[in-house]
């Protein structure tokens, strides 16, 4: 008999690991360039041929965005449709489970857009060195008595 290793009295955390580990697999491919780039594009312009989506997206070299296309179309974000006419034709474009996270992709976007003076400040601020309140770990903390650490 084959013994799942999600089953028995640690199925609950097994299956929780399981989450995690594709959830932390899907936010580092989301958090690449590229597939924000190409999922802005489909998004915006819908179905697109190879070719304008490379033009679209910029500097990506033929072989990443054809990796970062196999890879959303693997996780279920894009599909790809190959014409049958001579020459191939082969269009790209985004599916609902796509187009639901576009719509999470713009959330961040809107988010970016409405706190970026705040974002350039603090970056000017501590390139400027103006918020550097560094102190040693052994300083007390005046008011509390207690150790400063810093991580």
């Amino acid at each position: 008999m084959e013994t799942n290793c999600y089953d028995g009295p640690h199925a609950a955390e097994n299956a929780q690991k399981k989450t995690d580990d594709l959830a932390r697999n899907v936010i580092e491919q989301i958090a690449d360039k590229w597939t924000i780039l190409v999922i802005d594009a489909l998004g915006t312009h819908g179905e697109m041929r190879f070719s304008r989506l490379r033009d679209e997206v910029g500097s990506v070299s033929q072989k990443m965005l054809t990796k970062t296309l196999r890879q959303l179309e693997r996780d279920g974000l894009v599909t790809r449709y190959v014409h049958p006419v001579i020459p191939p034709r082969v269009d790209y474009q985004l599916t609902p489970l796509g187009r639901s996270l576009l719509d999470k992709i713009c959330g961040i976007w809107d988010w970016v857009e409405a706190h970026m003076t705040e974002m350039e400040s603090a970056r000017q601020q501590f390139d400027l060195g103006e918020k550097r309140t560094d102190r040693a770990p052994s300083d007390r903390d005046a008011e509390s008595g207690s150790e400063t650490r810093l991580e």
